[in-house]
């Protein structure tokens, strides 16, 4: 992935460089140190590697965690840095070495190198390609006003963090989890927040209408405002923004606009070495690009789901070290641990949404209790199999549904719709259950 970071940068932490242990001749180089980068790093530690490691950083100082930049870190009061993944003496104490504040710019696969961004090469064993993903750009006029932000880094968080003041009024453009998370911090610190979304409802991408109406009226309950099928078509303002404006004419005052329309993965480096990419560098089982020599894992990877053969690209921290153990396990030569089914999760006002799964837009959708007491699940079956849960406050049935779904198990619709019966107890296919749905059915006609 292609960088900003300057020589000055690469200058600044040469110290710190050289007194990093002696590298390998031919080390592991993983470019990115994101949790998938750090996660290949310390899992080829744990699994007995005892070559020559290299992480490449384009960020200065220790990798860190990234949930916090949208949740804790834009609260008062909160530390300006992150958590970070791994303390420094981590580092040295397992001998991996680390590059920060350079990028790696090509790659030359015949000879096995990396050109890194300060003009020198590194010679690679194994290269893992852990780039992540940044944030999709607003492409209207008027997005690079001064006051639009997009929130990816510490230092997003940071400048986010000290615009946020009471008054301001901030617009959101994406009702994502990035986006609602930030109206709840904005929301929390005394701003006027106004969302403005493409789609009808919030977070039509990752879950169903009975959610999303959930944390619609959520968040209408901290004063956060939104416009649905609003389809941003400028940015207007002198030195900076003022307004955004809509297609049907209408402009909302803003002082702060943050774009939180998802993000692209950063395949660059990649791409232009020849590996195959589709929105997303493909890799198979193992974490192997269409060059042996040559891994990818994290947000920066596509893939097919070994649950149900789609192609997909998640963005989650379970992903990202689930890939990782697969990278270090392979370049090891030893067993991964077994897929996981993979999970997410969303903190908005207070209120933590889990899911399991990954949900599609046809599945049959069953809520169990009743979203108004705040506590309730909605379940996904696929061809009469549970597929996917979303969990709102009650993490005893997220971890009961993601064993479920790991195991394939058949739901009874009936059954699986009634709060008061355990899920676990809704698996279709026994006389018992058969009787129990009937009577439920009957109870209800």
């Amino acid at each position: 992935m292609r960088s900003g970071a300057d020589k000055e940068g690469c200058a600044a932490t040469a110290a710190r460089v050289a007194a990093a242990p002696v590298l390998a001749q031919n080390p592991v180089v993983i470019v990115g140190s994101g949790h998938s980068g750090v996660a290949v790093a310390a899992g080829l530690r744990t699994r007995g590697w005892d070559g020559g490691i290299l992480l490449i950083d384009s960020e200065n100082g220790l990798p860190y965690e990234r949930p916090p930049l949208s949740k804790e870190l834009l609260k008062d009061g909160a530390p300006d840095d992150p958590a970070v993944l791994r303390k420094e003496k981590f580092y040295a104490d397992k001998g991996i070495s680390r590059l920060a504040g350079a990028s790696a710019e090509s790659i030359d696969r015949d000879g096995r190198t990396v050109l890194l961004s300060d003009g020198t090469r590194q010679a690679y064993h194994r290269l893992v390609i852990a780039t992540g993903s940044r944030a999709r750009p607003l492409t209207v006029p008027g997005a690079g006003l001064p006051g639009v932000r997009s929130l990816r880094t510490r230092d997003d968080a940071l400048e986010l963090k000290r615009l946020l003041v009471p008054g301001t009024r901030v617009a959101i453009i994406g009702a994502g989890y990035i986006g609602l998370e930030v109206a709840a911090a904005a929301a929390a610190k005394a701003c006027e927040v106004t969302v403005l979304e493409f789609q009808d409802r919030v977070m039509s991408r990752v879950t169903s209408a009975p959610v999303s109406r959930h944390f619609e009226q959520l968040h209408g309950q901290h004063g956060v405002r939104f416009v649905f099928g609003a389809a941003v078509t400028s940015i207007d303002g002198g030195e900076r923004a003022e307004r955004v404006t809509v297609a049907d004419g209408t402009a909302f005052p803003a002082d702060v606009v943050l774009a939180g329309i998802g993000v692209l993965p950063n395949q660059e480096l990649a791409a232009d070495a020849g590996l195959g990419c589709r929105d997303g560098i493909l890799v198979d089982g193992d974490g192997r690009t269409s060059d042996p020599a040559i891994y990818a894992s994290g947000d920066v990877t596509r893939f097919t789901s070994p649950f149900d053969g789609t192609s997909q690209r998640l963005e989650c921290i379970q992903n990202a070290l689930a890939q990782a153990d697969r990278v270090a396990a392979h370049i090891t030569g030893q067993a991964a641990a077994e897929p996981e089914i993979p999970w997410f999760w969303t903190v908005q006002h207070g209120v933590r949404l889990q899911t399991a799964g990954v949900r599609h837009p046809d599945d049959e959708v069953i809520v169990r209790g009743e979203p108004a007491g705040g506590r309730f699940s909605v379940v996904y079956l696929r061809d009469g199999r549970l597929a996917a849960v979303d969990t709102i406050a009650n993490l005893a049935e997220f971890r009961t549904a993601k064993r479920l779904i790991a195991q394939g198990v058949r739901i009874d619709p009936v059954l699986a719709a009634d709060p008061g019966i355990p899920l676990a107890e809704a698996i279709s296919g026994t006389p018992s259950h058969d009787h129990a749905a009937a009577d439920l059915a009957a109870a209800r006609a």
